[in-house]
């Protein structure tokens, strides 16, 4: 009969190479032959004496290894039976060969992007940020390393409420603002905390996120659609919802159909929250950037105890910071903390730390004013050439933010996107943003969201080259 150790030693060739010594090194070559199945469960290791012998190594390096396996569970060692491989130390399994997936059509990955959401995070102030990091760094004390606070940290909270007073009409104080892992964090701790305190029902405009309709779903709230004209979401209608507590808005840019909220509208919705003791959830979506006027305030500065505000990072520098901010009545503070202080991921301290830094400094506002000039020339070139080669598409939602919305001829929306993607170019359709319980959005209407913003500088010209050639011709 072969001795079994022959066999294995001329197969396996145990590698002692690599870091951590000659036991580790031991240990890792046999883990690696079990597991590949070169040692099949039941083969009888030889003795430590042997082995040694055989690489050259101590003896009790060997004896130490198999200990160390067998009590790991990839070796077993019974009195007269020497060292096997254990029983239950299955080898991996090769994974079946994949099966060859058929030629896409159409590219997985497009050429061009103007789908909405997402800023030109080409233009994200790497130098700026990094000297902002380093001056933070340098200045923080100690605890500030540690797990965080659920609220934030109480440079950004004192920073931003400076800031959102200047910049957006708002009313707060730092012990009324929340910072949050991003807006979807926050907003699933508002519908949380309103699920809580006996709110069922939750208007919300007939066009917006589906995403954020699932957060409020998730939360145990149902969402009723508002329909939505050229005034904004029609904010009337709240009156006749009897059983509406609550409705979340995007009052500075409509998202995605790209209006302000009329003032007799914004009014109508405090009235209406003041009256029935209902909260007004504001989205302050593309605040920052307006181009034809000053931006419109936040309608929480018309009533901080009714209004909560919501506000982001994530298009004014970048969605990869995952910082946002709430600022809550005083009534919703302490619930909305308890939540976040139970399991909620807390929010990296140093980079609210970077922020407050990249406020304080001013950088913050010279980068807003440096994007707010840079996508306003890409709205007019885009608004340019389509009244040079495309004069029949109606453009809309022009005085703001990141993205308009072009009117297509009735029955073409979902030809139009679907060409756009034969020739590498990913679009949406208004349809898509649609309540699934209001399918028009509250006006029929076929048309594009085209977001100018999220191409980089150089890939600007191509990407709207390739929206002229898939637009309907003149009917």
């Amino acid at each position: 009969m072969d001795d079994p150790w022959a066999t294995f030693g001329r197969d396996l060739h145990l590698d002692l190479s690599g870091s951590g010594g000659v036991r580790t090194s031991l240990m890792r070559a046999l883990r690696e032959a079990v597991r590949t199945g070169r040692l099949a469960p039941g083969t009888r290791l030889p003795s430590s004496r042997s082995l040694a012998a055989d690489l050259g190594i101590a003896r009790n390096t060997v004896a130490d290894a198999y200990a160390e396996l067998v009590a790991e569970g990839w070796l077993s060692a019974r009195q007269g039976s020497g060292t096997r491989v254990a029983r239950r130390a299955e080898p991996l399994r090769p994974a079946p060969p994949a099966r060859r997936a058929a030629p896409a059509r159409v590219p997985d990955r497009p050429r061009y992007d103007l789908r909405p959401g997402t800023p030109d995070v080409s233009a994200f102030p790497r130098a700026a940020w990094l000297a902002a990091s380093r001056r933070a760094i340098t200045a923080a004390p100690s605890e500030a390393f540690g797990y965080g606070l659920p609220l934030g940290r109480p440079e950004l909270r004192t920073v931003l409420a400076d800031y959102l007073a200047r910049a957006r009409g708002v009313r707060t104080d730092p012990e009324r603002i929340l910072i949050s892992t991003g807006f979807m964090q926050g907003l699933g701790l508002l519908a949380r905390a309103l699920r809580g305190a006996g709110v069922r029902e939750l208007g919300s405009e007939a066009y917006g996120l589906h995403f954020h309709r699932d957060v409020l779903t998730r939360a145990g709230l149902r969402s009723v659609p508002l329909p939505v004209d050229p005034y904004g979401a029609d904010t009337e209608r709240l009156a006749d919802l009897t059983g509406v507590r609550a409705v979340l808005l995007t009052p500075a840019h409509q998202f995605p159909t790209g209006v302000p909220l009329h003032p007799d509208r914004r009014a109508a919705v405090i009235d209406w929250a003041r009256s029935t003791g209902g909260l007004v959830l504001e989205d302050d979506y593309d605040g920052e950037f307006r181009y034809d006027r000053q931006p419109v305030g936040a309608v929480q500065g018309l009533d901080p105890d009714r209004v909560a505000y919501l506000g982001t990072a994530s298009k004014s520098l970048a969605p990869a910071l995952r910082l946002a901010w709430m600022v809550l009545p005083d009534h919703l503070v302490e619930p909305v903390l308890a939540l976040k202080s139970t399991g909620e991921w807390q929010t990296a301290a140093l980079e609210q730390l970077t922020l407050a830094e990249f406020l304080s400094s001013g950088a913050y506002d010279r980068h807003v004013r440096g994007m707010r000039l840079r996508y306003r020339r890409r709205r007019d070139q885009l608004v340019s050439a389509l009244a040079g080669q495309a004069p029949h598409i109606r453009v809309s939602g022009i005085a703001a933010g990141l993205h308009v919305v072009l009117e297509l001829p009735p029955g073409t929306e979902q030809s139009v996107v679907q060409a756009a993607r034969w020739q590498g170019l990913a679009l949406e359709g208004l349809s898509s943003f649609a309540h699934p319980a209001a399918a028009d959005g509250g006006t029929p209407r076929d048309a594009l969201v085209v977001a100018y913003g999220r191409p980089p500088e150089h890939a600007f010209a191509g990407a709207l080259e390739a929206l002229l050639r898939v637009l309907p011709p003149v009917p």
